[in-house]
């Protein structure tokens, strides 16, 4: 099993421990001839008369060589996936999933920082081995 297999396993089971009802794995948005495969959807409901909590995790492992490589892909990617998240389902929040010793070294870094501010990042912090999340940062 590749390691973003093993990573995407270890989110989607992060999320089933915190009782989020997976809806989608992938979650495919088109808009005209353009189609975005987000890693996974996911519900959790608030409340037998309320309306449940929607959102959607795209996955990084940040395991190549550079960091900053990965992090300027998974940054397109998800400014890409909030425009059309924003355009076809509105209603759905869109997290990026980091695993955590990748959050405790490099998101730490002050242009990092910065840029999950700048344009508002809302991110997943997990630990791929235990298969939970450690944290959630609007």
């Amino acid at each position: 099993m590749s390691a973003k297999d093993l990573f995407h396993a270890a989110v989607k089971q992060a999320l089933l421990k915190e009782e989020w009802i997976i809806t989608a794995d992938p979650l495919i948005i088109k808009i005209e001839g353009v189609k975005f495969e987000i890693d996974l959807a996911a519900e959790k409901i608030l409340g037998a008369e309320k309306a449940g909590r929607k959102i959607a995790v795209e996955i990084k492992s940040f395991l190549n060589s550079s960091a900053i490589t990965d992090f300027h892909v998974a940054l397109g990617q998800f400014l890409n996936y909030q425009l059309a998240l924003q355009m076809k389902e509105p209603d759905r929040t869109l997290y990026l999933a980091v695993p955590f010793d990748t959050f405790q070294t490099f998101f730490q870094e002050l242009f990092v920082q910065e840029a999950v501010k700048f344009y508002q990042l809302k991110l997943v912090v997990y630990d791929p081995i235990k298969e939970e999340v450690i944290e959630w940062r609007e």
